[in-house]
């Protein structure tokens, strides 16, 4: 038995003025503070857009939704996106987290969407 497949893995990248979180694998209670700290390391380059690439995540579960609410408490002003699977889109939509997240099904698209000034 691998758990090679289930294992989160979370590659941290530039992209113009974002950061970029690629994560892979399950997001659950065991993995969950590992995106958490990702996300905080992301939160303190100052970035003004970050954006967790959560497209080859194959499970989300509540852990991760506590995840996202933290981020966006800690950004404050600065944008947060997530890009997500239909496994990390279905759990966000039906907690109506997707009212106050901006959610996208390609990192092109959220990255390429102009921020609209929050007011």
């Amino acid at each position: 038995m691998s758990s090679e497949t289930r294992e989160l893995t979370v590659q941290t990248r530039s992209a113009g003025a974002a950061v970029v979180l690629a994560a892979a694998g399950e997001v659950d209670m065991v993995s969950a503070p590992k995106l958490s700290a990702a996300v905080a390391e992301a939160l303190a380059t100052g970035a003004e857009l970050i954006v967790l690439d959560l497209s080859e995540v194959g499970f989300f579960g509540s852990a991760g939704l506590s995840v996202l609410v933290q981020a966006l408490e800690t950004a404050g002003d600065r944008t947060v996106r997530v890009v997500g699977s239909f496994p990390v889109r279905r759990p966000i939509e039906l907690t109506g987290l997707d009212e106050l997240l901006d959610v996208y099904e390609t990192l092109e698209a959220a990255l390429a969407v102009e921020d609209s000034p929050h007011e």
